[in-house]
């Protein structure tokens, strides 16, 4: 399994993985996390050209997208019912996905942003369980609830890599 940047000839497969996603999620009790359409070609055309956006790739087929931005992310300046562990300079991963034939994309994933930033942060749904359980098992820590652009809340998580 390979990581590498995202380009426009990924558009198509990571369309069909966010897709592939949001069916998964509404039938595994997670009817409202991504909305009809989210996100969409503009957002992943947006997180290309930022140079944010990353496929896993397997046997020359994208398997996998994410989305790792290092430095501040506006939503989570504040944070309700707890603190952040650290303020220092963080990593977040957004719009995690995969296309369900790889075991362990999650970990490979979370490696990989490891690798880049000792300090990393990130958030789900409530009714998101198989995504809670992946980044409580790889050690990241509950902190609060953040809300999205939108107002909905979110469970925000943190890792910070020991040294």
């Amino acid at each position: 399994m390979e990581i590498i940047k995202a380009n426009e000839t990924h558009i198509p497969e990571i369309l069909e993985i966010y897709a592939k996603a949001r069916k998964f999620m509404k039938e595994n009790g997670n009817p409202t996390q991504w909305e009809e359409g989210y996100p969409s070609r503009e957002i992943v055309e947006k997180d290309i050209a930022a140079d944010h956006c990353y496929v896993c790739m397997e046997n020359e087929k994208v398997v996998g997208v994410f989305v790792f931005i290092i430095g501040e992310d506006p939503t989570y300046r504040v944070i309700y019912q707890g603190a952040w562990r650290s303020e220092t300079e963080y990593g977040t991963i957004h719009r995690i996905a995969s296309d369900g034939t790889t075991k362990g994309f999650a970990r490979r994933c979370f490696d990989f942003c490891r690798q880049k930033c000792n300090y990393l942060r990130i958030d789900t749904h409530a009714n998101n369980k198989p995504m809670q359980g992946a980044i409580r098992s790889y050690g990241f820590q509950e902190c609060g609830i953040i809300h999205t652009r939108d107002g909905s809340d979110r469970i925000a998580f943190d890792y910070i890599q020991e040294k």
